[in-house]
């Protein structure tokens, strides 16, 4: 087993792990996103510019320049054929993608677990094993997804009709009920969805459908710092992809380059997420087997 792997680690090692991780893997990581990832993306663009978006550099109304550029990424300014392009691309990436995204997360983690055990592989035969867990993976997602929209839509008509009640008494009392309310259950969804999250782990690894109690047991007494972790990751990514969409977009507009450069940065941030993930579930799954090697062994004794 790879050395780094062999001890569980604290906050700051997980993070330090995933970032030295992406780093020396760059190449195979990028890859495999790439080949999953890219051809969604590359359809996106080519729906783009069938719908008339300038490649280079897009332009609205407007007499200065900033105005233009603004202006062009107002949907409402755009013909009808453009707009109506806009949400076929959309919808059908967003289809394409519920199938293939996960696929590279899988491939992802398989490669990590290769690393982790000190074993060769190749970028195709870790894609070829986790389309092998496609069905498993498609099904976990998807009962993932439902049980994560009602847990969160359910609070928000609550939060929604508290507010309004708290209303008729006084518009502060209402506003701030919303505000309690709201962050009581921003907590209580962001637990939940980190002791379920790591499903994914227990289905590519552990071949274990869906997943869901395994995770639970994974996540115990581990879920504030794993909340916090993801908490991190997230900041990074979505810093990083605002960061370089302003950069870039000032330049170029609402075009189909711009999209294609976010589109590579956000291959770039989802790998580094994903390589996180690896590193967690790996963590927790370590810390899991070494407490029921203890067990056994007091059991023995007893």
């Amino acid at each position: 087993m790879n050395t780094k792997f062999n001890k569980p680690k604290t906050f700051g090692e997980i993070l330090d792990h995933t970032f030295s991780l992406s780093k020396n893997r760059f190449t195979d990581f990028f890859m495999i996103l790439l080949i999953l990832m890219g051809p969604v993306y590359l359809l996106q663009a080519v729906i783009q510019l069938l719908s008339g978006t300038s490649f280079f550099r897009e332009l609205g109304g407007g007499e200065l320049w900033f105005e233009q550029i603004l202006s062009s990424f107002d949907e409402t300014a755009l013909p009808l054929d453009s707009s109506i392009g806009a949400d076929i691309a959309v919808i059908l990436t967003g289809l394409i993608g519920i199938l293939l995204f996960p696929v590279a997360e899988a491939a992802v983690l398989l490669a990590v677990n290769h690393i982790r055990n000190n074993e060769e592989y190749t970028v195709g035969s870790v894609i070829k094993h986790a389309f092998s867990r496609f069905w498993p993976i498609l099904g976990s997602s998807i009962l993932f997804g439902l049980i994560a929209f009602g847990i969160i839509i359910v609070p928000i008509i609550m939060i929604s009709l508290s507010g309004l009640f708290g209303s008729f008494i006084h518009p502060a009392i209402g506003i701030i009920f919303a505000i309690l309310l709201f962050l009581g259950f921003a907590v209580g969804i962001g637990y939940l969805l980190t002791r379920w999250s790591f499903y994914f782990g227990s289905v590519v690894l552990d071949r274990e459908s869906p997943g869901f109690t395994r995770s639970w047991r994974l996540t115990r007494k581990r879920t504030w710092l794993l909340m916090g972790l993801y908490i991190i990751f997230y900041i990074i990514i979505a810093t990083i992809s605002s960061a370089i969409e302003l950069t870039f977009g000032v330049f170029l507009g609402n075009s189909v380059l711009l999209s294609i450069i976010v589109n590579l940065a956000t291959i770039l941030t989802t790998m580094f997420f994903y390589v996180g993930y690896a590193v967690m579930y790996l963590d927790l799954k370590l810390r899991y087997d070494a407490d029921d090697i203890k067990d056994m062994i007091e059991d023995y004794k007893s």
